[in-house]
């Protein structure tokens, strides 16, 4: 089973697009996948976004790979998830094309 890390934007957007985030890890565990959601890591309770960051990069290199969601182009966040991704060789995908498979 693939271990899959959800990447998109947060910062700016109302609930921080956590129902968003949320609804594609739903999709994807339903497929069979091992999902981890940057949305259920940490709470969204004020810390600085660096400590978030720090949190949710450690949970991104548990994976084997990362699924972009809609919008990930505008997030500086997931650049930087993306960036490292690629640089010790995991799996890229779109989340939405993932969700849209059938096993």
């Amino acid at each position: 089973m693939k271990r899959i890390y959800l990447s998109g934007p947060m910062t700016g957007i109302p609930d921080h697009n956590i129902p968003a985030f949320n609804a594609a890890a739903q999709k994807l565990r339903i497929l069979g996948y091992d999902v981890v959601n940057p949305a259920e890591i940490t709470p969204q309770n004020g810390t600085a976004w660096e400590d978030y960051m720090r949190e949710d990069l450690r949970a991104l290199l548990t994976c084997d790979t990362i699924a972009l969601m809609g919008g990930w182009e505008n997030s500086k966040g997931a650049h930087l998830e993306l960036h490292l991704a690629h640089r010790v060789g995991m799996t890229v995908v779109f989340a939405d094309a993932v969700c849209q498979t059938t096993r």
